[in-house]
């Protein structure tokens, strides 16, 4: 069996936003990827652009003065030149109908705002990638230089020494964000033997921790560490599958399967294939779904929905979760069977908590990280800055350490960081010496209250580089889910 390595350098694509802010955004990303890029800020804009260029895909905003982004992909979707074209929606709009609407009209997929770096770049290579597959299976030709090289697959006893002995590639790790792997603790240390020790194996992994911890990290780094690296990653968040659409999404569906489906449409598994799959919070997925999900593990077939026959697909599961599933199993709300599946090998992801001893390491990397960016020069963390966040208990985790550095290097103005630039969630958690211990929660008892206090210092705004969705790390999809889920109510 072989499979496609494809250099997707020198891909044309044309991004339609109104706002110029997120076509910076978008720019910056995909031009460090080395993709050709064209812009428009309407609608008719967009329209005319893609009828001169031939763009290889189009990110296309949905609301737009003139005409709206489901207008434009309709009327791609009649023009014959135009219609084989990937469209990918973008919107901050994630109602049920909406994302309806985006299949409806003929896009391939859909992407909330505020964007994900990683999910954007997997999603554009991944519809890339399958847009190139298509043509050649029609003897068509590729828009931009063809550099495809095909190389057989190789399975965990082919892989080359090289490989075998590392965890992951310096550029991948600097690429997707490995930072948060920092550290010189014993717990740190674990976990990197237990990634290397499953990237030898196609066994099926569960990554269990709080938000925050690193789980796509440690996902990404499976993944790219092993013999699948040439595969494509998706990621799939589990919690923000909309109900009526989640069989499609997953798997797929044919022209005619329901009202709005007018086209054959491959879902994320078939999108992994050769890859890896990362299911995200699998511990949310409605039950309906756990056991379509259990049959496609134990067969390794996909089907379509409405479709009379099946699609093998070989596709590596890896999962992660902050829930606590064995409690959900006991309360009927998880399949027993589909842990064991999932969980062959579970990897738990450690709270910041529990490897005091790399804040320090922490802080000062991600200080780097961000004054490389600024184009300054690193300025020092004082003794008592250093105090105030080993004393800090981080409910956010890594993710939190992130934003708190962040923010205080830019209230800092390049000074010495001090600790009235760190902003806490909980003020009394750097009470240094003086923290008496609580009771002890459950993990969803802990999420409630945290996102709750971060709620309330945001005045209940979600939205927005200073709202509770940035500060938390999350989607805001996903946020709205989870306040919903664990009845916060203001």
């Amino acid at each position: 069996m072989t499979e496609q390595a494809v250099d997707l350098q020198g891909a044309r694509i044309l991004l339609v936003d109104d706002t110029p802010a997120n076509l910076d955004v978008l720019c910056a990303l995909l031009e460090a990827e080395g993709y050709d890029l064209a812009l428009a800020q309407d609608g008719h804009q967009a329209l005319n652009i893609a009828r001169r260029i031939a763009p290889d895909l189009i990110l296309l905003d949905v609301m737009m003065p003139g005409i709206d982004g489901f207008e434009v992909c309709r009327q791609l979707k009649r023009d014959t030149a135009l219609q084989a074209i990937p469209v990918l929606f973008i919107s901050a709009r994630d109602r049920h109908q909406d994302i309806l609407a985006g299949f409806q009209t003929g896009g391939q997929d859909y992407i909330t705002k505020p964007l994900n770096d990683e999910e954007v770049l997997a999603r554009v290579r991944t519809h890339l990638s399958l847009a190139l597959l298509d043509r050649e299976l029609r003897g068509g030709t590729w828009s931009w230089k063809q550099k495809t090289a095909r190389s057989r697959r190789r399975s965990p006893s082919a892989r080359n020494s090289r490989g075998s002995s590392q965890m992951i590639a310096r550029k991948e790790a600097e690429h997707w964000g490995l930072v948060g792997f920092v550290g010189e603790s014993p717990t740190i240390k674990r976990i990197f033997d237990e990634i290397r020790l499953v990237q030898e194996v196609p066994t099926s992994v569960l990554i269990a921790g709080e938000s925050g911890t690193g789980k796509e990290l440690i996902a990404r780094a499976i993944h790219f560490g092993s013999w699948l690296r040439e595969g494509p990653f998706v990621p799939v968040n589990c919690a923000s599958l909309p109900g009526e659409l989640a069989d499609s999404l997953l798997f797929g569906h044919i022209k005619g399967a329901f009202t709005g489906a007018d086209q054959d449409r491959e879902g994320y598994f078939e999108m992994a294939h050769g890859g890896t799959l990362f299911l995200d919070e699998l511990g949310e997925m409605a039950l309906e779904l756990q056991a379509k999900l259990l049959r496609v593990l134990e067969d390794g077939e996909v089907w379509r929905v409405g479709a009379r026959q099946g699609r093998q697909v070989d596709v590596r599961v890896v999962a992660a979760t902050n829930a606590d599933v064995e409690r959900r199993i006991q309360e009927g709300r998880f399949r027993q069977d589909l842990y064991f599946r999932v969980a062959r090998f579970t990897v738990v992801a450690p709270p910041l908590r529990e490897r005091r001893e790399d804040i320090p390491l922490l802080a000062q990397h991600f200080l780097q990280l961000f004054v490389a960016e600024m184009g300054r020069d690193a300025p020092a963390l004082s003794p008592e800055a250093h105090q105030s966040l080993s004393a800090y208990s981080f409910p956010g985790n890594v993710r939190e350490l992130k934003n708190i550095i962040e923010r205080a290097l830019l209230e800092s103005r390049g000074a010495t960081v001090e600790p009235r630039h760190l902003h806490f969630t909980t003020q009394a958690d750097t009470d240094l010496g003086h923290n008496a211990p609580g009771p002890l929660l459950s993990l969803e008892e802990n999420e409630r209250r945290h996102i709750r206090k971060v709620l309330e210092a945001t005045d209940w705004v979600v939205r927005g580089r200073e709202g509770a969705a940035s500060i938390l790390g999350l989607p805001e999809s996903t946020l709205r889910g989870k306040i919903s889920k664990l009845g916060i109510e203001r």
